[in-house]
């Protein structure tokens, strides 16, 4: 209780810095990735795609000691942001004191040639089918036992068929559960219980799908306020 205790302080305070950052991951899902990076070996790798403005990166890297790489091309572009959110991925990263390698090529180029073996792996890049389906081989590269995160999981059409397609039938990811949109896998053969559970996650998936038509259809007529699921 006194450990749990201590993480719960050490989290608090990485979250008060991080609210200020723009970005999508939910104070829940900001603990599942703080509690899973300090779980890490001391010496670990852990490896981030798609950073953004740092939100994700600064909870990531704040678990300590562990090598944090940051895989983000920084596009230009409305969605992506060009080198203005690079900018601002710098300066959010300099401002909370944490240490971050950053790589700033497209995943799917850095992948082939990448060597380390990783500790946990966070994938949060383009939520198109075919990117994410790359970035899905990057699990190759974690340890067996290791933890794999993806974003948007069961909220993206792209990100979810990739799941569905590469991870359900595949050998080496089992489904571990999720935080809202945030889906963690465990490196270790399924069984059929895991494959089932992702199925299970089917019927939230199409009712998320089913709000943001709704929303996108009120977008037309100017009602903007309200937030897609994640």
């Amino acid at each position: 209780m006194v450990a749990e205790a201590a993480e719960d302080i050490g989290f608090v305070a990485v979250w008060a810095r991080v609210q200020g950052v723009p970005g999508w991951l939910t104070r829940a899902q900001a603990l599942a990735l703080w509690q899973a990076a300090a779980a890490t070996p001391d010496d670990g790798v852990i490896v981030e795609i798609g950073s953004h403005q740092g939100r994700s990166t600064i909870v990531l890297a704040d678990a300590g000691g562990r090598r944090v790489v940051a895989i983000d091309p920084f596009a230009d572009g409305r969605m992506f942001g060009g080198a203005p959110t690079r900018d601002k991925f710098a300066a959010n990263i300099a401002a909370a004191g944490v240490a971050v390698e950053l790589i700033a090529e497209p995943s799917t180029g850095v992948r082939p040639t990448w060597r380390d073996p990783i500790d946990l792996l966070y994938i949060d890049g383009k939520h198109d089918y075919w990117t994410v389906s790359d970035d899905l081989r990057w699990s190759a590269h974690v340890r067996p036992g290791g933890t794999v995160f993806v974003h948007d999981a069961y909220s993206s059409i792209g990100v979810t068929l990739a799941l569905l397609r590469h991870v359900l039938p595949g050998r080496s990811l089992r489904y571990a559960g999720r935080t809202g949109s945030l889906a963690r896998f465990e490196v270790a053969p399924p069984g059929a219980r895991n494959r089932l559970r992702m199925l299970g996650e089917l019927p939230w998936w199409l009712r998320n799908v089913a709000i943001k038509v709704v929303l996108r259809a009120g977008r037309l007529f100017g009602h903007r306020s309200t937030p897609d699921p994640y």
